[in-house]
């Protein structure tokens, strides 16, 4: 238990110091050096005893592809590509230590429900400081806020589904964080937050897990609470966004060059974290403004690490969809990899990145039996 706790610690401060990191460097590296040390206790405290899942294979694959790429002279940029192959090891650290720990159920879902709070507590102060100082609190881009909020609104539906007594509680929970999103003015993380809402408890239903006049009273507490928080949080910001013409047409472009990359060097890429350093030669215009991603990570993992890369990443996704189906708060991060197709939630932010990996952790666990086999007493008076 004592080292769920330390996970949960290194990650909410690697959430808390993500604004602050960009200035301090110091801060990202304390967490990096938080994870590795987690794991080293770990595997020590097992006695080396530790079986790899697929998963932790392909993403330490990552970071070695990555290194393979400077050690072959193929990056364009050696010292973002070594930052990024040090990225992918913490990912692969983080996946494998929530793995580890997180096998017992009980532990699982102490762990789960408290990223749940933690991301609550994020969201409400998130809420204030739009009012107060115009920032997202920790996170820097309103997107990844949304996908951080994504990874994770799964989680307090599917416990409204399995708890029928703190129903209304976990609605509310989910409610609040969808109206951050929403106030935040994430168009994509709206939509995607909004169908979570529905498509999971529609799913349980029509799995047998909740009854239809169960799936009545979660729609209706889901969509009353969620229309009242909205208006109170506000829902401006994000209805004159979706009111912009060609609001994609930049991304389109940057989608275009991205592809033109992948052309050029389909096996080898330009080397992982380097492509911006590539993107100049490949620009449609240039306005003299600095891009630094390719606001698409799929796209970008193909430019950066070819093919090979971009396959292996799929592969991450292929093997979390069986246990997302299972468990239903999985397709949460399922809806992170979609958000991934326009934007850069796994990017720039290796604290973001790690949290999410940590999730995927926690879901590649999971066992492939229902909700109501594993937890019987939780479903009694859904």
């Amino acid at each position: 238990m004592i080292e769920a706790v330390l996970l949960t610690a290194i990650l909410w401060f690697g959430i808390l110091s993500l604004r602050a990191a960009e200035r301090v460097r110091w801060l990202l590296t304390a967490f990096e050096l938080a994870i590795f040390a987690l794991a080293a206790a770990v595997i020590l405290r097992r006695r080396l005893a530790i079986r790899p899942h697929p998963i932790a294979i392909l993403l330490g694959g990552a970071a070695l592809w990555a290194l393979l790429q400077v050690w072959l002279g193929i990056s364009v940029d050696p010292q973002r590509t070594l930052q990024a192959a040090l990225g992918w090891t913490v990912n692969c650290a983080a996946f494998s230590v929530t793995l580890a720990v997180c096998v017992r159920d009980e532990i699982r879902r102490k762990f789960l429900t408290a990223q749940v709070l933690f991301a609550l507590a994020v969201s409400v102060e998130y809420v204030i400081s739009h009012y107060t100082a115009s920032t997202l609190g920790p996170f820097v881009y309103k997107n990844q806020f949304a996908a951080y909020i994504e990874s994770v609104i799964g989680i307090a539906i599917a416990n409204a589904i399995r708890d029928a007594r703190r129903r209304l509680a976990w609605i509310l929970v989910a409610a609040t964080m969808f109206a951050s999103v929403v106030a935040a003015g994430s168009r994509a993380g709206s939509i995607l937050c909004l169908a979570l809402l529905v498509a999971l408890p529609v799913t349980a239903c029509l799995r047998g897990w909740i009854s239809v006049p169960s799936l009545a009273r979660i729609a209706t507490l889901a969509i009353a609470g969620g229309a009242v928080l909205v208006l109170v949080t506000g829902w401006e910001t994000t209805w004159e966004r979706l009111q912009e013409p060609n609001p994609y047409s930049l991304r389109a472009d940057l989608l275009r060059s991205s592809l033109a990359m992948t052309r050029d060097r389909p096996l080898a890429g330009f080397g992982l974290g380097a492509w911006s350093s590539a993107y100049p030669g490949y620009a449609r215009f240039d306005d003299g403004t600095f891009v630094n991603q390719a606001h698409n990570d799929w796209a970008q993992w193909a430019a950066e690490g070819g093919i090979p890369f971009l396959l292996l990443m799929l592969g991450v996704v292929a093997l979390l969809a069986r246990p997302a189906l299972a468990s239903l708060w999985g397709l949460g991060l399922m809806a992170v990899f979609i958000h991934a197709w326009i934007d850069y939630p796994f990017e720039q932010r290796p604290a973001l990145a790690a949290f999410l990996f940590a999730v995927a952790g926690a879901l590649a666990v999971e066992t492939t039996a229902s909700p109501s086999a594993r937890h019987p007493d939780e479903f009694s008076r859904a």
